[in-house]
């Protein structure tokens, strides 16, 4: 299991028991579990998460890769199902105990991979025989994919706030003290790299679905933006008068990139990108995108 961040505080069990409500909802199996990969030292994944379960014969057993079905899913990297556990020729059965108690037959197992990694692994099951058909493993896969966008969305917003962590100035980094705030605009290799980060953050609130971790990083975002323009301790500027896209597309511009660029990275169309940037100009008194960079930074929108 991860160390949790406070500013990032959901837990890897958090993202297994979405992933395994959308694994139920999608194939209509009645019993699912799964957990994370344990990084570090040989594969292994343990279950830590079950649904649908009357036992905790599952709760906490450690799968080895190879091992059972999950096992073998974790070390080839490929969804795997069997229509009779019991009995199946395919899969060693280390596990028949645990799986025995729970009554479980027909199982599915989808690994999760994670830049090339094999980070979870998901399963479906029912309690009796039954041929797992290719469209209800489809709808498993589909809700592995779906974990894997998550963790990477996750992953790319832990690595941001890392960045601005370590390079910002006031209440989200320490390296710098506040009379060493730069003005807007400044310049170096520390500060594109917290534009950078501050841009792929505000990018990714749109695609996190909860909405409490959703508003916790928007704080974070804006707070990196404010301090830019006031010490640690000061008073906070005047409302935002953008709305939240019209930042991300700022945040992006801010950076060089092209409508195109913004479009693809925010998932929006290069028309509906240029109709923020005027709106973004119109409310900042800006008349190009270098004038509407500045002013976003003088007001601390940006940093």
């Amino acid at each position: 299991m991860r160390t949790l961040d406070p500013l990032y505080p959901h837990d890897d069990g958090d993202q297994i028991r979405g992933g395994l409500l959308t694994l139920l909802r999608g194939t209509g199996l009645p019993v699912a579990f799964g957990g994370m990969v344990q990084p570090g030292g040989p594969p292994r994944m343990t279950i830590t998460e079950l649904a649908g379960t009357t036992t905790a014969a599952l709760r906490g057993l450690a799968i080895n890769a190879g091992a059972g079905l999950g096992g073998k899913a974790l070390a080839l990297g490929l969804p795997l199902r069997v229509d009779d556990y019991p009995v199946a020729r395919s899969i060693s059965h280390e596990y028949d105990g645990p799986v025995a108690a729970e009554g479980l037959r027909s199982v599915v197992a989808v690994p999760v991979v994670v830049h090339r990694e094999v980070r979870a692994v998901l399963y479906g099951a029912v309690r009796q025989r039954l041929a797992l058909g290719d469209r209800l493993v489809a709808a498993a896969v589909d809700a592995g994919r779906e974990l894997e966008r998550r963790l990477t969305d996750r992953d790319a917003a832990r690595a941001a706030l890392t960045t601005l962590r370590t390079a910002a100035p006031g209440p989200v980094g320490s390296r710098r003290s506040p009379d060493t705030v730069p003005a807007p605009g400044a310049a170096g290799p520390e500060w594109e790299e917290v534009r950078q980060a501050h841009a792929e953050l505000r990018g990714l609130l749109r695609r996190i679905d909860d909405p409490e971790l959703r508003d916790r990083l928007d704080a974070v975002a804006d707070r990196l933006a404010g301090a830019v323009t006031r010490p640690e301790g000061g008073p906070p500027g005047p409302a935002n008068p953008l709305s939240p896209r019209e930042t991300d597309v700022l945040a992006c511009v801010a950076l060089g990139c092209t409508n195109a660029d913004v479009a693809d990275q925010l998932g929006l169309r290069p028309e509906t990108v240029k109709s923020y940037l005027r709106s973004a100009m119109r409310k900042l008194g800006a008349h190009t995108r270098l004038e509407v960079v500045v002013a976003a930074r003088r007001a601390g929108l940006l940093p």
